[in-house]
């Protein structure tokens, strides 16, 4: 008799950054899963140099953002690091400023840019997905898969042995990357300019002191070797990385050590300058990396019970740094979905909001970049108004019809993140945000207490989680100052707002009203798609 394939309620195709999220994000939910990877370990290429507020705002509610930054790859504060425009880091510069800080005021967000190089990243995701009870399987990829009404049928190899075996999942969640295998036998095609150069990445140590000449060097875009030449400060002291288009007719095969010196050199400026290629992968492997730069988005982000997160789902240029956050937060967005569905809190057309919701928000952050990358590698210098449409990127997009909203501007209108207020309880500071994560929250100010009774009724009618908080008054757990709940929600004394596991505001009530029970059950019931 053919043995039974195992069983697990989510396969996660690809253990990279994006994947690694999913995996912590459904166990977060309650959901296990399994994760396959063909690379015998995480690669120790640094990547993505950090993922931006937003993005640390959901690793801390799984437990992270203290690891984060006890892995953070710069010694120094990355606020304080100039991003430069020059023909070579010696030359004269075309313009230089501040990098990138989608909250310059500290308002917005009680958490910072997190300069945390993707390997590190990867490594803390790892183990807090063993800790919360995710399966890993290394030097494993996927053979082939079957979907049907029901589920989806894997068969997986182990790139070692060789040996087979056979997975029955609910879902499959494709981590894949760009050129993603699994977007390819689904047949789904991608818009947008698509791939347009291909890169050799190095990471080396020198001592660039005479080049930076005092500036704090955080991030240069350069001419030499050629043009969109990027290089960054990896520790802040002697370690950088340096990634420039591949040498014409070359592969990463015609890439020698000695190329790979004079590449840096004519970057830097300096003919004679020392330099120590570093390797990029575990012991034995290459001392240099090819990565695919591109503008594309898939047109389809589910078929059936597979969907697509991260790269599989969408390419963005490197500017700005978007790559990584835009990946997890796709993770985010779909694991508390699933997590509803399989947990029966939710019925099936949920999970269809999941490309409802993203695809727009790829679109944006794809312009975004495209727009930097043509202001940080032109030669009149960057828009004055960057800043702020970098934050509006960040914090601003929505999953509701109309504009991104500028950070300083998100006011608990439904469809747009929750803002961050500062709060205090059991005497301790906290943000609003600390209230989200696990289930839908219902947020009322000081004399809205019907909204935290009525949320506890809906939670027992339909069967579901959902807290219900009221910020003030007599004998409330969590206080704010002033009447600053209702302020900042966009609400009177007397009225509430649904919030979302992912800190996105689904529902809003400006004031008391008759039936809160059966308001709030009728919100409840949209945003899970229930039936009844």
């Amino acid at each position: 008799m053919s043995k039974s394939p195992e069983e697990v309620p989510v396969l996660v195709v690809g253990g990279a950054v994006t994947g690694l999220s999913t995996a912590v994000f459904l166990a977060w939910h309650g959901i296990r899963s399994l994760v396959v990877e063909r690379h015998p370990d995480t690669l120790s290429h640094p990547r993505s140099r950090g993922v931006n507020p937003r993005t640390v705002e959901l690793y801390r509610q799984v437990g992270l953002e203290d690891r984060l930054w006890s892995e953070a790859s710069l010694a120094t504060d990355f606020s304080k690091l100039l991003m430069i425009r020059a023909e070579t880091l010696a030359g004269a510069e075309i313009f230089s400023g501040p990098t990138d800080q989608p909250d310059p005021s500290g308002s917005v967000s009680p958490c910072e840019w997190a300069p945390i190089d993707q390997d590190r990243l990867e490594h803390l995701l790892r183990e807090r997905a063993g800790e919360l009870g995710a399966e890993l399987a290394f030097s494993t990829e996927l053979s082939s898969f079957e979907q049907d009404e029901d589920g989806v049928t894997a068969v997986l190899k182990d790139t070692g042995t060789g040996a087979e075996r056979t997975v029955r999942a609910k879902y499959l969640v494709a981590a894949d990357g760009s050129r993603s295998p699994i977007r390819s036998t689904l047949g789904i095609e991608t818009d947008g300019p698509g791939e347009f150069a291909t890169t050799v990445s190095v990471l080396f140590e020198a001592d660039l002191s005479k080049a930076a000449r005092g500036r704090p060097v955080g991030v240069c875009y350069l001419d030499k070797p050629a043009p969109s030449t990027i290089l960054f400060a990896h520790d802040g002291k002697k370690r950088w990385i340096f990634a420039t288009g591949m040498p014409e007719g070359d592969t990463l095969d015609d890439i020698t050590e000695e190329k790979a010196v004079e590449l840096v050199r004519a970057a830097i400026g300096e003919p004679g300058l020392d330099v120590g290629i570093i390797a990029q992968l575990p012991a034995g492997g290459a001392k240099w990396l090819s990565f695919v730069i591109g503008a594309q988005v898939a047109r389809d982000y589910r078929k059936g019970r597979v969907f697509l997160v991260g790269d599989a789902a969408h390419l963005v240029p490197p500017t700005g740094g978007f790559g990584a956050s835009l990946g997890i937060q796709d993770a985010n967005n779909l694991a508390w979905k699933l997590a509803a569905v399989l947990d029966g809190e939710a019925g099936p057309e949920l999970l269809d909001t999941y490309q409802a919701e993203r695809h727009p928000v790829a679109w944006m952050t794809l312009q975004q970049a495209l727009g930097m990358m043509q202001e940080r590698t032109g030669d009149e210098g960057e828009a004055q108004d960057a800043a702020d449409a970098y934050g509006t990127t960040v914090f601003g997009y929505r999953y509701s019809p109309g504009p991104p909203v500028p950070p300083q501007q998100l006011s608990g209108e439904p469809g747009t993140r929750a803002p961050h207020l500062e709060l205090e309880r059991d005497g301790k500071s906290i943000s609003v945000l600390d209230l989200y994560g696990r289930t839908p929250v219902v947020i009322t100010a000081e004399g809205g207490q019907a909204w935290v009774d009525a949320a506890k009724a809906v939670a027992d009618d339909l069967g579901i989680a959902l807290a219900g908080h009221r910020i003030g008054g007599p004998g409330a757990d969590v206080t704010a100052p002033g009447n600053g709940v209702a302020k900042t929600y966009g609400i009177e004394a007397g009225g509430a707002v649904l919030v979302r596991p992912d800190g996105f505001v689904a529902w809003r009530s400006p004031g008391s009203v008759a039936d809160p029970k059966g308001e709030l059950a009728a919100a409840v019931s949209q945003l899970l798609s229930r039936t009844t």
